[in-house]
């Protein structure tokens, strides 16, 4: 009898280690959504679109230009783009579209014209290569330093540059001098 009741000790006592060391070493799961969660809705008015900005009392506007075969846009969507964490920091600081270099849609540009998002993209924003994150004030002005050609490495890179310019950094130093100083810092 005494020893069922060492062996039952020993039993419990060894799942609770083994079910506290289960729980310590266990990664936090990264919550996910959709990443077209991650853009606002637009009819491609871009006046419009910087007068809801500052009706939602936005700091600026994001434009992501893309393209549909674009791996590295792919990736941005799939592994950084649709993080819970990533959505609510830049819906809550910017008002986010979705420009499509290629794309043959009429758009009402932040002066007014009427043009394509081809002719957007590349006429009045240079946009040759994908993805590029360019980072507008309420006006619809490029901010100093506000532009990102390609993929961040992760989600918190991308959140880095979110950071940057809410903070207003952009002003100050690029991004790239930026990200060491805040590798510097343990940040």
């Amino acid at each position: 009898m005494y020893l069922k009741i060492l062996r039952l000790i020993l039993l419990s006592t060894l799942f609770a280690s083994v079910t506290s060391f289960a729980k310590e070493n266990t990664p936090v799961q990264t919550q996910i959504r959709d990443y077209a969660q991650f853009f606002d809705e637009s009819l491609n008015d871009m006046q419009e679109e910087s007068e809801t900005a500052m009706e939602e009392k936005k700091k600026g506007i994001l434009l992501m230009f893309e393209m549909d075969e674009c791996p590295f846009c792919k990736r941005m969507k799939k592994t950084v783009l649709n993080r819970v964490e990533v959505q609510d920091y830049f819906k809550e600081n910017f008002r986010i579209l979705s420009v499509d270099i290629e794309g043959d849609l009429e758009l009402t540009d932040f002066k007014g014209n009427d043009t394509t998002q081809k002719d957007f993209s590349l006429k009045q924003f240079r946009v040759r290569a994908t993805p590029v994150f360019q980072f507008l004030d309420l006006k619809g002005e490029p901010l100093k330093n506000g532009r990102l050609t390609g993929a961040t490495r992760d989600s918190k890179e991308f959140m880095m540059l979110g950071k940057y310019i809410v903070e207003g950094e952009h002003e100050k130093i690029p991004f790239l001098r930026y990200k060491r100083q805040q590798k510097k810092a343990g940040k």
